[in-house]
């Protein structure tokens, strides 16, 4: 699917809420007169792969798969382990197979079908997410990861959004917007040591905006898809 027609099937909204987020992430970058280009490019690769989400489109999940990479060397510079080791053994894996599934439940050329759980399902997805995150508390202790609450906070945040996504369940994006306010307040604690890391807080900021659309615009897919 070519990726110029995906963007011309976008909504007025969609359009304004996409400039918006990458004139509000350069302007962030350029305020904070930091010349770390790889943050700038994980910033609007990300909100870039947001909007394709938010819109169903599996556009959204490769350009996740190149965010997920630019983000962990990022996170692995100022020692936070624990996104590090959710972007490459969580986020991009999530992303790869959710191309897999997403290609196979398309509704149409532009969408894919929205799925619904059952609460049983949902209560397997809850109980793995706590052995997860228990397991990986350690993990990251043991790694001397920075910020271990917030982050440790992260990863059940992180693999909760990602496998509801991977199953194509709206209720994706607001387990992504709990863990945007995780990640705001990660990194706002990085920027206090480097203002150079004030692009990324503003990042998850806009994040949050594109979740909480995403949200929005899943749960108004999935009832015109029933019609």
């Amino acid at each position: 699917m070519n990726i110029l027609s995906v963007i011309k099937s976008f909504s007025n909204f969609e359009r304004f809420l996409w400039i918006f987020s990458l004139i509000s992430v350069t302007c962030a970058f350029i305020l904070a007169k930091s010349f770390d280009f790889m943050i700038l490019s994980a910033s609007l690769i990300g909100v870039t792969a947001l909007i394709f989400i938010a819109k169903g489109n599996v556009w959204g999940q490769i350009l996740t798969l190149v965010f997920s990479v630019l983000y962990a060397v990022i996170s692995y510079r100022f020692d936070y382990f624990g996104e590090m080791i959710i972007c490459l053994g969580m986020t991009a894996p999530v992303a790869f197979l959710s191309i897999l599934t997403w290609l196979k439940n398309p509704y149409s050329a532009y969408e894919i079908k929205v799925n619904s759980l059952s609460k049983f399902m949902y209560f397997i997805l809850f109980s793995v997410t706590l052995g997860v995150t228990f397991i990986f508390y350690f993990i990251l202790k043991f790694f001397g990861t920075a910020n271990l609450g917030v982050s440790t906070l992260s990863v059940a945040a992180s693999f909760m959004a990602s496998t509801l996504m991977m199953f194509r369940s709206p209720y994706y994006a607001a387990a992504y917007a709990l863990n945007d306010l995780v990640l705001i307040i990660l990194w706002c604690m990085a920027s206090f040591s480097d203002v150079s890391y004030a692009p990324m807080t503003v990042c998850f900021f806009i994040f949050l905006a594109n979740d909480l659309y995403g949200f929005k615009n899943w749960k108004t897919m999935r009832k015109r898809q029933r019609i």
